[in-house]
This record gives C-alpha cells, sequence and structure tokens, in this order.
C-alpha cells in the first residue's frame, strides 16, 4: 500500500466514523424527545412524568455537549497525524535528548499530555454543568483537581515503567516482540486486578466496612447459597463526586471484595440490594468475568501483532504524516493508540450485543436465587435515580449500550417471574 492510499482510507474511515457517530447521537435526542411527554405504560405507575422528562432532558445534553466534544477530538487527532503535530514534537525532541529511551518515552508523553490538557475543560464542563444542571454533581472544584493530579501521578508511575519495558521487548526480542509484549500486558492487567483495589482505589474513595448486621446477615446468606467468597463487604463515599449508585466487584481470588456506593444503600431496600448484588454475583459464577478477560486478551493480541506488521510498513508513517526513516517504536505506539478507535468504531455492536447477553443471564441468575420482583423494583428506582432514558433509541442503543433498554430488561424480568 502507498502512503498516499492509507491517507485516503484513513480520512475515509474517520470521516464515516463522525458521521455514523453525529447521526447515531440525533437519532437517539429524537427518541427521547418524541417521547418526552408521555410515560411508557410499563412504567406509568412508577415513574412520574416529571422524571421520565428530566431522564430524557438529561439524555440529550449529554449528547448535545458530545458533538463539541467529538469536533475538537477530531482535529485533535488530524494535527497530531495529518497536520505533523507529532512529527514537529519528534523534531524539538530529538535536538535535546537524542535517539535513545528518553527520547521515545518524552514523545508518548508529550503527546498524552497535550491530549489530557485538551480534555480537562470538557471533563470540568461535564461535571460542574451537565452534572450539575441535573443534581447530580456533588463534586467540588478542588476534589475535581485533586483527582486529576492523584490520577497523573498515578499514570506516570505506572505508565513510564511499563512504556520503558515495552520499549526494551519490542527492541530486543525480534520480530516476534509482539508475542512477548502480549505477555507483559496480559501480566500487568492481572496485577492490576490484585492491586487496585488494595492500593489505587483507596487513594480517591473511603471503604468502610459493611455494619448493618441485618443487611450484612441477608447478603452472606445470599454468597453462601451461591457458593461465592468475598474478602469483605464494603461501603465507599461515592456521594461525594456524584447522585448516581451502583454497586461492584473488583480484584480477583483473594482479593475480590463486594462494593456498594453509600447512594445506592440509601435509594434501595435490604430486599432489592440482595437482588442487585444476586444479579452481580451472577457475572461472577457465570464466569461473565473470566469470559471479558479473555475475549480482551485474544483482542490485545491480534491487535498487537497487527502493530508488529505495521511498524515495519514506510507508508504506515508516511500515510499519518510522519518521517518513516526517523520514525522509533514509540513512534508507531503512539499512532497506533490515537487511530485504532477510528478503524474499530464498526466493532461496537458486536461487544455491546455480547455484554447485553451477559445482562440478560445475570438477572436470570439473580431471579433463580433471589425474588425477580425486588431487581425489578430495584432497576426501576436507579433508573429514575440515574435519569436514564427510557425511550432509546434502537440503534444508538445497539452501538453504545452495555445493558439492555430498561423496557426490554424488564419484560424479560417479569417473563422469569411467571415461570
Amino acid at each position: 500500500m502507498s502512503a498516499s492510499a492509507f491517507t485516503i482510507l484513513f480520512v475515509c474511515f474517520l470521516a464515516i466514523t463522525v458521521i455514523v457517530r453525529c447521526w447515531l447521537a440525533m437519532r437517539q435526542v429524537r427518541s427521547v424527545q418524541k417521547h418526552r411527554n408521555q410515560v411508557p405504560e410499563q412504567f406509568a405507575n412508577t415513574i412520574s412524568l416529571a422524571d421520565h422528562q428530566k431522564a430524557g432532558d438529561y439524555t440529550a445534553a449529554k449528547l448535545r455537549s458530545g458533538f463539541l466534544f467529538l469536533a475538537v477530538d477530531t482535529i485533535v487527532l488530524l494535527g497530531f497525524t495529518l497536520g505533523g503535530g507529532i512529527q514537529a514534537i519528534s523534531n524539538l525532541l530529538r535536538p535535546w535528548l537524542g535517539h535513545g529511551m528518553v527520547y521515545q518515552i518524552a514523545l508518548a508523553a508529550v503527546v498524552f499530555t497535550i491530549s489530557g490538557i485538551i480534555n480537562i475543560p470538557f471533563d470540568y464542563y461535564r461535571q460542574f454543568v451537565t452534572e450539575e444542571r441535573f443534581g447530580f454533581n456533588k463534586m467540588t472544584p478542588a476534589l475535581f483537581f485533586n483527582d486529576l493530579v492523584k490520577s497523573t501521578l498515578i499514570g506516570i508511575l505506572i505508565g513510564l515503567p511499563l512504556l520503558w519495558i515495552l520499549l526494551l521487548v519490542m527492541g530486543k526480542t525480534g520480530d516476534f516482540w509482539w508475542l512477548y509484549a502480549w505477555v507483559l500486558w496480559c501480566a500487568f492487567q492481572f496485577l492490576m486486578l490484585f492491586l487496585y483495589p488494595t492500593f489505587i482505589a483507596p487513594l480517591f474513595n473511603k471503604f468502610q466496612p459493611l455494619e448493618d448486621e441485618a443487611l450484612k446477615t441477608r447478603i452472606e446468606q445470599l454468597m453462601q447459597r451461591t457458593g461465592f467468597q468475598a474478602k469483605g463487604l464494603f461501603i465507599m463515599d461515592g456521594s461525594k463526586r456524584s447522585a448516581h449508585g451502583n454497586a461492584y466487584f473488583t480484584g480477583m481470588g483473594s482479593a475480590k471484595r463486594v462494593v456498594f456506593f453509600d447512594t445506592l444503600i440509601k435509594q434501595l431496600t435490604p430486599e432489592e440490594i440482595e437482588a442487585v448484588l444476586g444479579h452481580e454475583l451472577g457475572h461472577f459464577k457465570l464466569k461473565h468475568i473470566t469470559k471479558r478477560i479473555g475475549v480482551s486478551f485474544l483482542i490485545s493480541l491480534g491487535f498487537l501483532a497487527l502493530l508488529g506488521w505495521l511498524k515495519t510498513q514506510a507508508w504506515f508513517y508516511a500515510g499519518l504524516g510522519t518521517d518513516a526513516a526517523t520514525a522509533t517504536d514509540m513512534t508507531a505506539l503512539v499512532l497506533f493508540a490515537l487511530t485504532l478507535p477510528v478503524f474499530t468504531f464498526f466493532l461496537s455492536p458486536i461487544l455491546s450485543m455480547s455484554s447485553r447477553r451477559h445482562e440478560f443471564e445475570a438477572d436470570a441468575f439473580s431471579a433463580q436465587h433471589t425474588d425477580a420482583r425486588y431487581l425489578i423494583s430495584a432497576l426501576v428506582k436507579m433508573y429514575q435515580d440515574n435519569a436514564a432514558t427510557l425511550t432509546p433509541d434502537a440503534l444508538y442503543s445497539a452501538f453504545y449500550d452495555s445493558h439492555p433498554p430498561a423496557s426490554i430488561r424488564i419484560d424479560h424480568l417479569t417473563r422469569l417471574r411467571k415461570t
């Protein structure tokens, strides 16, 4: 392939991706606006018109602001690639740092620092304008920037050594470096599964043991019935950042822990909390987590193999605005990381479909071990409290939603109750 042909291919994929993303967002906005003034019959007795309208307005507000974010992301991507941004940064760094490891890591650091700085105003807008407008923001500006500093430092402490090792692997293990890099990546992912709940998450939130004895007993009995063991049951102070509620498992093996947002504990009854936990237990007992990890590892292997080939092709660099003669392993990594989403966007429905299937299976597991009525009522409360739209566009949902639409999910649970 020639460099010009690859440039045309990249521009075409980028244009199609942007157009489709905008089209899908407009479909979603039209869908929620069309049904804004009438609560779906299925939820007419449980969700008020005011709450339904709030969910529609919240969905539309996020999508409308997303148009600007998408435009800026596209401009930044073109600036880094066809605009010669990466090459310009490389030309500035090389006289000072030479051609070695420090130069390569500095190149990645500068590119992703610029991207991060550009994203800060948009993240701030989401939190303090959109979330604030609809009553979900509980974060202060001080906490926002404190989180930003912490996450940046963690990224530096973890990311830079990882990049250093990866570059060593790429430079010293021959043509099949990508296979060794994949082993390194898998090992790193497993390590993070153990480190995150114990060392990283507590830097951002407080985790306190569940003290409600009645609720704790109910949960422990459910875990015993389903053969699940965890290191502990914890309440996380999610309310200091957001009014949204959630529950999740984190960690692997002996490091597994059950975490409830304090907002969720306030929103739901003990029976509903048990049912929600039953759903999360279903993901583990049905090996959804293991399957997702396995799929992600296979996908990463394929992408690393692709990168192993692309980095030997001069047209890959020249077609994306860089000089193949001076390109390094880090140049290939940065270009690949920036442009891969452009070429993989249309895989989204496949991944979303798999995720939604797992959600149905986890719901069925919960209905088997708890009363499905309480999972239904819990979901309705969570849709209501989180302002999740009840009337999504089907095509938009197919691309983006990891969970089934509310009406379909409730119908599924209702059928399970009758069987």
